[in-house]
């Protein structure tokens, strides 16, 4: 069954429930993860589904207009500090989906569902204003029964044939890719993103778990058409929200599913 995102927040509100034991000095919103906890050990905490998080205050606001944390790119990084205050849990341990899921669930919960953007419509390339509806963001439909604890994935490169296994990322994992990125940027003014990210979701190739064969598989081995399709795969069983909404054209009345375009005022709305 599809859930939205506005019933995946419970209100907290420094109460308690079943899963809830730890009261706290402010406002909380208990938030339920794409990942239904699958992916996680069993003694994450995160593993129960589900995650505690502060309601935005004018100590949040601090760090979303920090000129020097929007400088530094660090304005998602020490929000998602400053909200995630249930012990134990970890930002970098967050898969990029459930991560996904605790900011809207923060940014509506603070600002409301409602989020203005400018959408270009095709028929006469006019820009037109529009108000994307937050609180009906969907879950992903994926095939839960895939999901482990180990967060390991089986999969055949159909061109190739070679076995491969990977993991979803977490937010740990995306800073580290998008340091080996920024350094190959200034070293070689390339972009290196499509390897390095396969050098940190692959985790063995053809039953090899050596780091540096897998990476030599990525660079030298790995096949654009198994790529593509690998790709496709892992979006497959990747917990997450469908971050698409209507837009119907005033124009023709034609209704289309476009991605929501995240804006740099889409945590911090200026009107």
């Amino acid at each position: 069954m599809e859930q939205n995102i506005e019933q995946q927040v419970t209100r907290g509100l420094g109460q308690t429930n079943p899963t809830q034991t730890k009261t706290y000095d402010f406002p909380t919103e208990i938030i339920s993860l794409p990942s239904k906890g699958l992916c996680y050990p069993e003694g994450s905490p995160l593993a129960k589904g589900e995650v505690t998080i502060k309601l935005l205050t004018a100590k949040e606001e601090d760090i979303l207009t920090s000129p020097n944390l929007i400088k530094k790119n660090l304005v998602i990084e020490k929000l998602l500090e400053s909200i995630l205050v249930e012990p134990g849990v970890k930002v970098d341990d967050l898969l990029l989906g459930d991560k996904n899921a605790v900011l809207i669930a923060a940014r509506m919960l603070a600002y409301g569902p409602e989020y203005k953007i400018k959408v270009t419509d095709k028929e006469y390339n006019d820009e037109i204003d529009w108000t994307v509806d937050l609180s009906v963001i969907k879950i992903k439909e994926i095939d839960y029964s895939l999901l482990n604890r180990k967060n390991e994935f089986s999969f055949t490169l159909p061109n190739s044939k070679v076995p491969v296994k990977f993991k979803l990322l977490t937010h740990g994992d995306e800073n580290i890719i998008n340091k080996d990125v920024e350094a190959a940027e200034k070293l070689t003014k390339q972009s290196n993103e499509i390897t390095a990210r396969y050098r940190r979701v692959l985790v063995e190739v053809d039953g090899n778990r050596d780091v540096g064969y897998i990476s030599n598989f990525v660079s030298n081995r790995l096949q654009a058409r198994d790529s593509k399709e690998l790709r496709k795969y892992i979006a497959s069983v990747t917990p997450d929200l469908d971050f698409k909404f209507e837009y119907t054209s005033p124009y023709t009345g034609e209704t289309e599913a476009l991605p929501i375009p995240f804006g740099s005022d889409f945590f911090y709305p200026t009107e």
